[in-house]
């Protein structure tokens, strides 16, 4: 094999690269979606999508490191893997404050339309 080969090898895109990368692309969602539930009052909806997704994202790069032979340059995923479970912690952490907030805030909107005008 000549340089070039050897070269355009570590760059395939493998499984454990794909699963990686598909893991830190649905964790990097639940920190987008955890940064906009706690920037505006979103309801439920969109913080427990938040917590969902940065979950998900988290077991995937915790999959991919645990079957991962070598590390970063190997073509296993590890890079990406890391990158899943940074963004899946904050996504999940994000998505859980937005929640408690919401609850919160709930009680106390439920207690003043219950009582009356005066």
């Amino acid at each position: 094999m000549t340089d070039w080969q050897l070269l355009a090898a570590n760059h395939d895109l493998t499984g454990g690269r794909l699963l990686a990368t598909t893991a830190a692309l649905v964790a990097l969602t639940g920190v987008v979606l955890g940064g906009q539930a706690v920037a505006r009052r979103a309801g439920r909806g969109r913080p427990m999508a938040a917590v969902i997704t940065g979950v998900v994202g988290l077991l995937g790069g915790a999959f991919v490191l645990a079957v991962a032979d070598g590390g970063p340059g190997t073509g296993n995923g590890v890079v990406g893997a890391w990158a899943a479970l940074a963004f899946g912690l904050i996504g999940t952490g994000l998505g859980a404050l937005a929640l408690i907030r919401s609850r919160r805030e709930a009680p106390a909107e439920r207690h003043s339309e219950t009582q009356a005008p005066r």
